[in-house]
C-alpha cells in the first residue's frame, strides 16, 4: 500500500476531499493523508455535505497543520492549492513523487448559495477525474 499526503493552505475543502475521494477510489491501492500550512481548525460543512452525497465517509476528517507529518515518508505528495492565489502552497521535502493539481478554493467561490453549492460540486468532481486518470 502506498501513502499519500494531500497538501493546500487551510486543509477545510480540496485537500480534505481528494484526501476522502483517495481513500475510497482508492482503498485498494492507496492511503491518503492531508494537511495544511495555515489549517482553519475544522472541515467545510460544504466539504462534508458533497462528500455524504456521493456517499463517501467523512466521520474521521479534520483539518490539521501539515508539521503532523514532518519527517514521515509518502510515496505521492500531491499540491491542490490555486496557482492563481496570493498564498504559497506548502512545500513538503522528502523523495516522493510530486503533483500539482491546480484547483481553485470553492471557499473563494462568491454569488448566490447555488453557485457556491455549484463550485464545490465542481471541485469534487475535478479532483475525483485527477484521482481516475493519475492514480488508478
Amino acid at each position: 500500500m502506498k501513502s499519500i499526503l494531500v497538501l493546500c493552505t487551510g486543509n477545510s475543502c480540496r485537500s480534505i476531499m481528494a484526501e476522502a475521494l483517495i481513500n475510497t477510489l482508492a482503498e485498494e491501492k492507496y492511503i491518503a493523508k492531508s494537511a495544511g500550512s495555515e489549517p482553519v481548525g475544522f472541515v467545510h460543512p460544504k466539504s462534508i455535505e458533497v462528500l455524504k452525497q456521493h456517499g463517501i465517509d467523512t466521520k474521521d476528517l479534520h483539518s490539521k497543520l501539515w508539521d503532523e507529518f514532518q519527517g514521515m515518508h509518502f510515496d505521492v505528495v500531491i499540491s491542490v492549492c490555486d496557482q492563481n492565489d496570493s498564498k504559497l502552497c506548502p512545500l513538503f521535502f522528502g523523495k516522493h513523487k510530486k503533483l500539482n493539481w491546480n484547483t481553485p478554493d470553492p471557499d473563494k467561490k462568491e454569488g448566490t448559495g447555488d453557485e457556491i453549492k455549484a463550485a464545490f460540486k465542481d471541485t469534487f468532481n475535478f479532483l475525483k477525474s485527477k484521482i481516475e486518470e493519475e492514480l488508478l
